[in-house]
């Protein structure tokens, strides 16, 4: 008769019920493990045959057969190991079977039997709540992130013997104290850069301040030394502290990537996520045989800064376009799909040319013609398309530097930020800010009176707007609305607005030489 012991597989950043059948039967000894196991998991016999015989259990000599059900989800990781170890244990008559029910189990075994730590034990967590699961058995190493979850009980286990003390009533159970870590989310944000740390530059830091604002994405060219990387590390620090909600998702995704530490298991903070524009399709989406997050969804919630954007592989970032205006991410695979939430706000940066100074009065550019176009040509027009504001970043002078006032402190800016959101949250519903607007609730939010309308109207025609750019114009305007306390989007509101889009040097039609 076989034994049953249950885990879970992550398909995403979610977590599915797996059963661990043991059975055990005469026949030839052999240890097989069945059910599409990847290659970690089929090693996994070999670590659980070693972790039972060091911690005192001598495994029989008989046919043990495990299945992982259901037999059609792929399984990969170590987390296997500790309710495999415990289904064989049940079957050899060491563990009374009904004490395994109504828990779950994950945990890497160890060759001496200690039991190490997984990813995603948040979700493993999130899941048994919603179950009605009483127990979650975790290691010992993620156990105060299993216990951010509320009304489940989280019990950490150091070493395979000693669970099973447990298990059999010889021992205390290692419950886990739960972490009150909703003070965490307004403690005062470790700000990577100040905007006083940026002299000048006061048209990017409005334009940095709408961004903030409304959720929008922005790209920036301008030579380099101008700044464009310093602004772009401000915007973390202008943007309100998260939600518990949003935590726990930015939270969710870490556990699945391992990237959560013991002393302070959840993400207090917005992400600001900077891949090196060497990174492939796989590390930026996300995927793989079995499809992990990328920097997409490492960035949800957050900011994603592509510093010399052009330099990225051009196929890389086409993949950046469903996110874009999905939130998400599905990775398609044979087996199936899984989807990845990755609703960032891009941040992008280059130089108006491969020299970086076409356009710049104090320095010569050397650059061709062919080069210049074949460099922007690297950047899309869907890709552009669905980029909100286009904002030019000038050199400034060393010698005025000293001169210039370094005007407000983020902390300042962040103060209008966070009452701009909170118009846009009571007016928008469901949590959706003006970058999120769409169809009929757009239009709702961004009327327009006469002379706005027909100033739109003539800026579409000159610069030949998409429809997408149309309502990306209409987005930003409503921010900046928001911003001065409007309920109506003013002539200068979308004056404003119109000028972020077409302000870039990047995407300027001028004549190259």
């Amino acid at each position: 008769m076989s034994k049953r012991v249950d885990t879970v597989a992550l398909t995403g950043v979610a977590a599915r019920l797996v059963e661990v059948e043991v059975d055990m039967s005469r026949g030839l000894p052999t240890f097989n493990v069945v059910g599409l196991p990847e290659a970690t998991v089929r090693e996994a016999k070999e670590r659980v045959r070693s972790a039972l015989q060091n911690s005192g259990y001598a495994l029989p000599s008989r046919r043990i057969t495990i299945n992982l059900a259901p037999a059609d989800l792929p399984k990969d990781g170590g987390g296997y190991d500790l309710p495999m170890a415990l289904g064989v244990l049940a079957a050899m008559g060491q563990i009374p079977p009904h004490h395994l029910e109504n828990r779950l189990f994950m945990g890497e075994l160890a060759l001496d039997g200690r039991i190490k730590p997984v990813p995603g034990c948040l979700p493993a967590a999130l899941f048994a709540r919603e179950r009605g699961i009483e127990t979650l058995v975790v290691p010992y190493a993620n156990g105060s992130e299993a216990a951010l979850v509320p009304d489940i009980n989280i019990a950490a286990a150091t070493t395979l013997s000693e669970l099973v003390n447990a298990i059999n009533g010889s021992s205390v159970w290692p419950l886990v104290d739960k972490v009150d870590w909703h003070g965490w989310l307004t403690e005062q944000q470790v700000a990577s850069r100040d905007l006083v740390d940026v002299r000048g530059q006061e048209y990017a830091k409005r334009a940095l301040e709408v961004v903030a604002a409304g959720g929008h994405n922005m790209i920036m060219s301008g030579p380099p030394g101008s700044g464009k990387t310093l602004l772009a590390r401000c915007l973390p620090d202008l943007l309100p502290p998260m939600t518990l909600s949003e935590a726990l998702e930015v939270t969710a995704i870490y556990s699945v990537v391992g990237k959560l530490t013991g002393e302070r298991p959840v993400v207090c903070q917005r992400p600001f996520r900077t891949p090196h524009h060497t990174a492939s399709q796989v590390s930026l989406i996300g995927g793989g045989s079995t499809p992990r997050p990328g920097e997409v969804s490492m960035a949800h919630r957050g900011v994603l800064f592509l510093d010399e954007i052009p330099e990225f592989g051009r196929p890389v970032l086409e993949v950046l376009r469903e996110p874009l205006e999905a939130g998400v991410v599905t990775v398609a695979r044979a087996a199936g799909s899984v989807t990845f939430p990755a609703r960032f706000q891009l941040v992008a940066a280059c130089n108006p040319c491969p020299c970086g100074h076409f356009g710049d009065s104090m320095h010569m550019c050397r650059c061709s013609g062919y080069q210049i176009e074949r460099y922007r040509a690297r950047l899309s027009g869907p890709l552009l398309d669905r980029i909100d504001l286009h904002v030019e970043v000038p050199p400034v002078p060393f010698e005025k530097l000293g001169e210039l006032p370094s005007g407000e402190s983020s902390a300042q800016v962040r103060k209008r930020v966070v009452a701009a959101r909170e118009i846009q949250l009571r007016r928008n519903g469901n949590g959706r800010l003006n970058a999120d607007m769409e169809g009929n609730d757009l239009n709702r939010v961004t009327v327009l009176d006469g002379m706005s309308q027909d100033m739109l109207l003539q800026a579409s025609r000159r610069m030949g707007f998409s429809a997408r750019t149309y309502h990306r114009i209409l987005r930003v305007a409503r921010t900046i609305a928001d911003l001065s306390g409007s309920e109506a989007i003013q002539l200068e509101h979308l004056a404003e607005a119109i000028h972020y889009r077409v302000g870039g040097r990047f995407l300027e039609e001028q004549e190259v030489r």
